[in-house]
């Protein structure tokens, strides 16, 4: 009998950067972990915009691509 082994972090690609970040996270998740919130930040994940509706559906795996825009105010 063999024993399935969960990764605890996997890596992924944030604005072009390898991240090691937790695994089993959705890109809320992620936004989170990573202290930012969600109203300032555009998210593509793996070249698809998400809106923000999608962001607690939209999964994190091993190796995807993500960046992440934030918006700035000001005048």
């Amino acid at each position: 009998m063999s024993e399935t082994t969960v990764a605890a972090t996997i890596t992924v690609r944030v604005n072009g950067d390898p991240r090691e970040i937790p695994a089993g996270l959705c890109v809320a998740g992620l936004l989170e972990h990573l202290d930012l919130h969600p109203r300032m930040i555009v998210v593509e994940h793996n070249g698809e915009i998400l809106r923000r509706e999608q962001l607690e559906e939209a999964a994190v795996n091993e190796g995807d691509q993500l960046e992440l825009v934030h918006f700035v105010g000001g005048g």
